[in-house]
């Protein structure tokens, strides 16, 4: 049986990929074992134990970004957190790790390497963020989403998607959603999110303009996110969710999006060929406006900033879009245009390889030979 060590997590777009990557390993070799490292306050702490998979933690580090106390004490904690996963990986005889990115991937690459472990790594972001930057420099076993990514041996595979995105076909699946968020079938659906934790600024800006969105013929499936204040509305045609568990309904019952540019939602807007309009988190290093090159640049979708973002661009522009039916129906076909749906078979290929690699590896250098052919025996 095969032991694989999947680190990363923090939010649900490091965590959702890696879990889609679990789950088509498993598929594929139904005696593997994956064990997921991330740390306990994140959402992996959750979803990984939902899905069946075994959680490993060590302390959630973020990488300092100023002189202070924290600055001062992070090199020994990160020593020490790698140390616990050289301890875990030789305890549970891992076979390969793959990194997703986020606190804990870090110190698997580290532990990975100084273990002779075979690294694979998944960088969700068009802009690379420091980690994979720099286990990029430890394998070639790199997998990347978009186009645009420039990582050290990099080569696109596309986002990993949860099976039901995947394979959703949302023609098909459009009466199921439309009953399960209790939405009117003669009228087209606006979908709004920020994610899993919501988005302020366009929360509040679809808020105030709900009554001119509904008034203009559409209504409004609004996920706000579990740390908005918005509460469930009187106003016939605007419905509100915390949360979201099925997504692939809200996307097989929406006609538009409004959300954030994170990785994972331009690739699932992507793959089931959604148009939008994407407003980039205006906080971090700018990789959403990244994010959204490829499906912006095939005219699926627009890019508005978040402070631009506000009633009038509502009032003037969005419900210029939505009333223009034609316009919607090509850029439908434009998103879907620069969708992947096999990232998660494409990630798995990239895990196998590099297992497969190191065992034809091993079993060579028992027999005296080297990686690249030659013998190691002397001569008598």
């Amino acid at each position: 049986m095969s032991t694989y060590l999947f680190a990363g997590g923090g939010t649900a777009g490091h965590v959702n990929p890696l879990l889609a990557v679990a789950d088509r390993l498993t598929e594929r070799e139904p005696d593997a074992q994956v064990l997921v490292l991330g740390t306990a306050e994140g959402l992996e702490s959750r979803l990984v134990p939902m899905r069946g998979y075994e959680l490993l933690t060590i302390p959630r580090l973020p990488f300092p970004r100023k002189p202070n106390a924290a600055a001062l004490r992070f090199p020994g904690a990160f020593w020490r957190a790698v140390k616990r996963t050289e301890q875990l990986i030789r305890e549970h005889e891992i076979e390969v790790v793959l990194g997703v990115g986020g606190y804990a991937a870090a110190p698997a690459y580290i532990a990975a390497k100084r273990t002779g472990t075979p690294i694979v790594v998944h960088e969700q972001n068009a802009k690379p963020g420091l980690a994979n930057r720099l286990a990029a420099f430890l394998t070639d076993h790199v997998g990347v989403t978009f186009s645009n990514t420039r990582l050290r041996h990099g080569r696109v595979v596309g986002m990993p998607l949860r099976r039901e995105i995947e394979s959703l076909d949302r023609r098909a699946s459009r009466a199921e959603g439309l009953a399960e968020f209790g939405l009117d079938p003669d009228r087209p659906v606006l979908l709004v999110t920020g994610g899993s934790s919501g988005a302020r600024s366009i929360n509040r800006t679809v808020n105030r303009s709900a009554a001119t969105i509904v008034g203009a013929g559409w209504q409004v499936l609004h996920v706000v996110g579990g740390k908005s204040e918005i509460g469930p509305s009187d106003l016939d045609g605007y419905h509100v969710l915390r949360y979201c568990d099925r997504m692939d309904l809200a996307y097989a019952a929406s006609d538009f999006v409004v959300s954030r540019a994170g990785a994972g939602m331009v690739c699932e807007l992507t793959a089931v060929g959604l148009p939008s309009v994407l407003v980039p988190y205006p906080v971090g290093n700018g990789e959403q406006r990244h994010n959204a090159k490829d499906v912006v640049g095939a005219g699926g979708a627009l890019l508005v900033a978040d402070a631009e973002f506000d009633q009038d661009w509502v009032t003037f522009q969005l419900l210029s879009i939505l009333q223009d039916r034609a316009r919607i129906a090509d850029m439908t076909v434009r998103a879907g245009s620069v969708g992947h749906r096999d990232g998660a078979d494409r990630m798995t290929d990239l895990v196998l390889d590099a297992a497969k690699a190191a065992r034809a590896a091993d079993g060579h250098n028992e027999h005296g030979g080297r990686s690249d052919g030659t013998s190691t025996t002397e001569e008598p």
